[in-house]
C-alpha cells in the first residue's frame, strides 16, 4: 500500500467524523486526489462533502470496507470506541494490516484502550492528534502529532502532508496523545491568562486594545494570544475551538497529571471557572468566551484608580 494519491493505486481513506475538523480534513484529502468515503453520526453533516467528491457511507463499516486507511476525528474516546467496534463499527470491515489513524483527543486511558482494540483486530494504529483549530484545518496547515510503528509512516505521510504544514513523529503509538495533552494544557493556561489580563486592562481604565497591540510581534506575545485577546475585547465568540471541548481537554490533562502524581495548580484553578462559563450558556462558543468569567460588569466605563504617592 502506498500513500501516493496518484493513479489507480491511490490510497483510499475513510474519514469517520465530519465535524468542524473532520470535514475540512476530508476536503483537503479530496483536493489532494485521495478517494474518500465519509461517515458521520448525523449524516446531514457529512452530506455536503459529496459535492466535493466524497462517497457518503451509511455506517462506519461501509465507509471502511474498501479503505486502506481509516481516520477517526471524533469528540472523545467513547465515541471513537463505539464508531470502531460498536454495531456497524469500522473494525469489522477493515482488512488485516490496514491502518487506523486516530486523530481525536482522547487522553491516556483511552489511547491505551484503543491500542489494545487495534491489536485485537490486527490493524496498525497511528496515534496522530493535531494542533490547530478549524481555520488551520481548512487551510491544510495543521501540525500533526504523529506516533506509531515505523512501517506505517510511509503509508500515511502523504495523508498528513495533505492536511498539515508539519508532521512531528514522536515515537511509539500513544506519544502523540501525550504531546497533545501538553499543548492543550499550554493552550488553556494561555487563554485564561489573556482573559484575566484583558479584564485587568479594562479595570485600570485603559483602552483594552492596547494590550494585544503591546504584545503583538513582541517576545511576550503569540499570534494565538493576540487573536484571543481581540476576540474577547470585541465579544466575538464565533467558535474556532469550542469551550466544551477545551474544557474536556483540560480535564484530560488534569487526569493524566493525577495519574502521574503531578500537580497542575494553574489548570486546576481555571477548571471551575470554565465549567461555570459552560453552565452560563457558552458550551459551543469559542474558548475565548471564558472572558465572560473575568470581565467586570462595569469594565467598559471603568476609570483609572487614584495614584498613591
Amino acid at each position: 500500500m502506498t500513500s501516493s494519491p496518484q493513479g489507480s493505486n491511490a490510497t483510499t481513506v475513510a474519514v469517520l467524523g465530519t465535524g468542524s475538523m473532520g470535514a475540512p480534513i476530508a476536503r483537503n484529502l479530496l483536493a489532494a486526489g485521495f478517494p474518500v468515503s465519509v461517515w458521520n453520526r448525523t449524516a446531514a453533516r457529512a452530506a455536503p462533502l459529496v459535492n466535493d467528491g466524497a462517497r457518503l457511507a451509511p455506517s462506519p463499516a461501509d465507509a471502511a470496507k474498501n479503505a486502506d486507511v481509516v481516520l477517526t476525528m471524533l469528540t472523545d474516546g467513547a465515541a471513537v470506541q463505539e464508531t470502531m467496534s460498536g454495531p456497524g463499527g469500522a473494525l469489522q470491515a477493515m482488512r488485516t494490516g490496514s491502518v487506523w489513524i486516530q486523530m481525536a483527543t482522547v487522553g491516556l486511558d483511552w489511547i491505551t484502550r484503543l491500542i489494545g482494540l487495534a491489536a485485537e483486530h490486527d490493524v496498525e494504529l497511528v496515534d496522530a492528534p493535531v494542533s490547530g483549530s478549524d481555520g488551520p484545518a481548512r487551510e491544510g496547515k495543521l501540525i500533526v502529532l504523529a506516533s506509531g510503528p515505523d512501517q506505517a509512516r510511509a503509508k500515511v505521510q502523504a495523508i498528513f502532508d495533505a492536511i498539515g504544514r508539519q508532521t512531528l513523529w514522536l515515537g511509539p503509538t500513544g506519544q502523540g496523545t501525550r504531546m497533545k495533552l501538553v499543548l492543550n494544557n499550554w493552550l488553556v493556561a494561555q487563554v485564561e491568562a489573556v482573559a484575566e489580563t484583558v479584564a485587568l486592562t479594562q479595570a485600570l481604565g485603559l483602552d483594552p486594545h492596547l494590550f494585544p497591540e503591546a504584545i503583538d510581534d513582541a517576545p511576550l506575545g503569540s499570534s494565538y494570544a493576540v487573536a484571543k485577546a481581540r476576540a474577547m475585547i470585541s465579544g466575538d465568540y464565533t467558535p474556532g475551538f469550542a469551550l466544551r471541548l477545551a474544557f474536556k481537554d483540560a480535564t484530560l490533562a488534569l487526569d493524566a497529571a493525577k495519574e502521574l502524581g503531578l500537580r497542575l495548580p494553574l489548570t486546576a484553578a481555571l477548571a471551575p471557572r470554565w465549567q461555570q462559563a459552560i453552565a452560563d450558556g457558552h458550551p459551543n462558543d469559542d474558548v475565548s468566551s471564558v472572558f465572560t468569567q473575568s470581565a467586570p460588569s462595569s469594565a467598559q466605563s471603568a476609570t483609572p484608580p487614584t495614584p498613591v504617592d
